[in-house]
């Protein structure tokens, strides 16, 4: 049966602050160790009123901080806004105060507008093949071989698992070509997941770390007592996404009733399309489209994220999923 582990945004509510994200994700972490989910990753986005998760590596540090064995990483450190370097000491130093805990998933895109990324990479410059440079680099701090003459302390020798993320078939080709485990962003951008999953799978090239392909896929849960129940909860969801796409993004709003009934035809048509991959509705109705979600891809591992403004509520769903998933 495919495991089950967590993908946190830290989100910030209408209303509130990231001091509470924070608070709010520690409390959520706590909670999905007590269940049985297997990690508990935090994403790196910039420039977003609804994410706290900005400085990902500190977060990680609070995280695996106030737990005790689920394993905490990214995903994931968008690569392009950080120096190689800069990475294997960060990650060097986590694995070195939590070790055989500390998970590193590397993306290519900037997770922010292009102002943002300016002012994060100082020039939006962009060179194909960079990401995968940047990616042999880092492993080769990890691995102690000193690329340029230059040392990673900490970082050399340190035991990061590293997973390359993707929502396209580049990220598959890489991650086969690398033979490394793949995560994709099936949770808002699903077209091209079936694409992916069996490209990385026919290119797949063992390697020291892994011997045969290994495949998480995201997905939203929105997990209440009734399906009612949790169609309005992901009304939040749909919310903030509709905001997002329309060059407004904003903190995750409470639920609103008949939401998705105000939106003209097109609109909805793209929430349907780019959260396909969702599971909505009792435990047992979630339950049982997670399984067919793994049936038809094979996944060796679900990524499960809930954007859902009340905390408790988001607490309960990731109960009750697991609870019916491992039933």
């Amino acid at each position: 049966m495919s495991s089950l582990s967590v993908l946190d945004l830290s989100p910030i509510t209408q209303g509130s602050d990231a001091a509470t994200s924070f608070a709010r994700s520690l409390d959520l972490a706590r909670h999905a160790e007590q269940l049985g989910y297997q990690r508990y990753w935090l994403a790196e986005h910039h420039g977003m009123p609804g994410i706290a998760s900005a400085a990902t590596a500190v977060l990680i540090g609070h995280i695996a901080g106030g737990t005790r064995h689920i394993r905490v990483g990214a995903g994931g450190i968008m690569l392009p806004n950080h120096a190689p370097l800069q990475v294997a000491e960060q990650f060097g130093t986590l694995a070195a105060l939590h070790p055989g805990r500390i998970d590193l998933g590397l993306g290519r895109a900037p997770g922010s507008d292009p102002a943002t990324a300016r002012a994060l990479r100082r020039h939006l410059q962009t060179d194909p093949d960079a990401f995968d440079r940047d990616v042999l680099e880092l492993q080769a701090y990890f691995a102690g071989r000193r690329p340029f003459g230059v040392r990673a302390v900490p970082g050399e020798g340190a035991d990061v698992p590293l997973w390359i993320l993707g929502s396209s078939l580049y990220g598959a080709q890489m991650a086969a070509r690398f033979g490394l485990p793949y995560a994709f962003a099936s949770h808002f951008a699903p077209a091209q997941m079936l694409d992916a999953i069996a490209l990385y799978r026919r290119l797949f090239q063992p390697s020291a770390v892994l011997d045969k392909p290994r495949v998480m896929l995201g997905v939203n849960a929105f997990v209440a007592d009734t399906e009612a129940e949790a169609r309005l909860l992901m009304t939040s969801l749909e919310q903030a996404f509709v905001a997002l796409r329309s060059g407004q993004p904003m903190p995750l709003p409470p639920p609103q009733a008949g939401f998705t009934d105000s939106l003209p035809p097109s609109a909805r048509a793209t929430l349907e399309g780019v959260l396909a991959c969702s599971v909505v509705g009792t435990p047992d109705q979630a339950a049982s489209q997670l399984r067919a979600l793994a049936e038809r891809t094979g996944a060796d591992e679900f990524m499960v994220t809930a954007q859902i403004f009340d905390h408790e509520a988001r607490c309960r769903s990731f109960a009750l999923l697991m609870e019916a998933w491992t039933a």
